[in-house]
């Protein structure tokens, strides 16, 4: 079964930091875009970051300019996003999807991915 399971996410108070997981079961995630998404409660869900199969190219959204990073390591089958000076706004369920087609446009939809996990909630608040 092909399946993207997310982790590390948890509470952390603003300014904090999380550095969430994405890994692949079932295939290989070395052929493809990898894109975290995000979705607060009663909101669409949005995208944050991607990152090609190579890594040579990213894309975050303007709100997490700055204070996330999206890296891969192919090897261990998992992408990272690291994510840095945390905000109350940023609290919401943290999913990661495949963009089969290698694509890792600077606007996101979540149309373009699939195969995407149950989710990390990510809840920064004092």
């Amino acid at each position: 079964q092909l399946q993207l399971v997310e982790s590390g996410g948890g509470l952390v108070q603003p300014g904090g930091s999380l550095r969430l997981s994405c890994t692949a079961s079932g295939f290989a995630l070395d052929n493809y875009a990898i894109g975290w998404f995000r979705q607060a409660p009663g909101k669409e869900r949005e995208g944050v970051s991607c990152i090609t199969s190579n890594g040579w190219i990213t894309n975050y959204a303007d709100s997490v300019k700055d204070r996330f990073t999206i890296s891969r390591d192919n090897a261990k089958n998992t992408v990272y996003l690291q994510m840095n000076s945390l905000k109350p706004e940023d609290t919401a369920v943290y999913y990661c999807g495949v963009d089969s087609l290698d694509f890792c446009q600077a606007t996101m939809s979540h149309y373009d991915y699939n195969y995407w996990g149950q989710g990390t909630q990510v809840t920064v608040s004092s």
